[in-house]
């Protein structure tokens, strides 16, 4: 943990609610960093939550009395629903069930933590923690979506071994992570008032009605850069080929499926924005001719006629009043070759590579920065974690 994440977190106040899981061990952790930090923790958790760790270990951690009953009479006017979250910069759920989530998505409140949840002034995030089916579940997908469009941000869940010895998505992060996430709340909004164009995913050029030509990028640090670009407090549009990924909250999202239709959807928006990031791996052809009926299958071979993309970046950053241009390179060798060409050759400040054969699909990256001023290597990390590292320099950079 660096001078940054201290300064960061130095006097922060933080409501930490634990509900019945195992993972509130983890918890104890997560406790401890963040009074490592500098930060003010005020423990609540719910009955099942003392039924895995002892409020006493809790206490013991933050220096402060932990809370579990919604009539303590600690509390002088004996409304710990109202006055427990006041005075708090933030509050986060961690571990937060299956069943605890579907009290705040519906607005239950039927104890001290949830009560908490409905009468907050401040941000909520939730850390789930549950079994993989308890998660994959549609009431609690329902649930989570629920959250999401109510502003509340949701920490992972991760997958892996769980406690019942099944394997899948619910384990609950690690403290560390969650952390960061924290940290990430507290961080200077560095692009405050600017408006911030991504382009994210892959993009599909139909061969026929049923076939086209496309390419493994996931979307995922394309969607990195738009959450980061908001947290940093910028109007964000992002311009999306096809993918599962849901919407950051605060994003406001076009879909398009070719890569003339998301040239198009780039140049109706890209007048009024201040930054462009092209982070989608825009097919650099198309089907010439693409049939309106699907090919039927003939026994020799089948050719086809491929004639050129446009360049949405190239031709951005010839705009007479091109905003500030970030590229995005992915090569599967030569990289530092290929990106300072391919950066001098469309005339941007800044673009981001990596090898592709070690970033599509992933949920972690390495990115290399290239700009007037050299290298700058983001070493192996959570695309978001990268996502906000990157932006961090393009604000450097603005401000210069």
């Amino acid at each position: 943990m660096g001078a940054a994440s201290m300064a960061s977190m130095q006097g922060k106040r933080i409501l930490l609610g634990l509900t019945g899981g195992v993972a509130a061990y983890k918890s104890a952790e997560l406790t401890r960093l963040f009074i490592k930090a500098g930060a003010d923790v005020r423990v609540v958790m719910t009955e099942a939550a003392t039924r895995f760790i002892g409020p006493v270990t809790l206490q013991a951690l933050s220096g402060q009395a932990v809370y579990t009953d919604l009539w303590d009479p600690r509390i002088a006017d004996n409304m710990a629903h109202i006055e427990l979250s006041r005075d708090r910069d933030l509050m986060l759920v961690a571990p937060a069930t299956a069943d605890f989530l579907a009290k705040i998505a519906n607005g239950l409140a039927d104890d001290l933590l949830s009560t908490l949840c409905i009468a907050r002034r401040c941000l909520l995030l939730v850390a789930p923690a549950m079994n993989v089916e308890m998660w994959s579940s549609p009431a609690t997908q329902r649930n989570v979506a629920l959250l999401r469009a109510d502003g509340v941000t949701v920490l992972g869940p991760a997958a892996g071994d769980q406690a019942c010895g099944e394997t899948g998505m619910g384990r609950m992060l690690e403290p560390e992570q969650i952390f960061a996430e924290l940290m990430s709340q507290f961080a200077p909004r560095l692009l405050r008032g600017k408006r911030v164009l991504v382009t994210a995913g892959p993009t599909f050029e139909p061969i026929d009605p049923v076939r086209g030509i496309t390419n493994i990028s996931s979307g995922k640090m394309g969607y990195a850069v738009a959450q980061a670009a908001v947290e940093a407090g910028a109007e964000v549009t992002l311009v999306s080929g096809g993918t599962s990924l849901v919407t950051p909250a605060g994003v406001t999202r076009i879909d398009v499926q070719s890569a003339r239709d998301m040239r198009d959807a780039v140049m109706t928006r890209v007048k009024k924005c201040d930054v462009f990031i092209a982070v989608a791996a825009v097919a650099d052809y198309h089907v010439v001719g693409a049939k309106s009926q699907k090919i039927k299958r003939g026994d020799g071979n089948l050719t086809l006629e491929l004639a050129p993309n446009p360049d949405i970046l190239a031709e951005v950053a010839k705009l007479p009043r091109a905003p500030f241009c970030v590229g995005f390179a992915a090569e599967t060798e030569k990289l530092h070759e290929y990106a300072q060409a391919k950066r001098k050759k469309k005339k941007i400040p800044l673009l981001a590579a990596n090898l592709a054969q070690h970033a599509f699909g992933q949920d972690t990256n390495a990115l290399t920065l290239f700009d007037d001023k050299g290298e700058h290597v983001l070493p192996r990390a959570p695309k978001i974690v990268l996502a906000r590292q990157l932006l961090a320099h393009v604000a450097a950079m603005l401000r210069r």
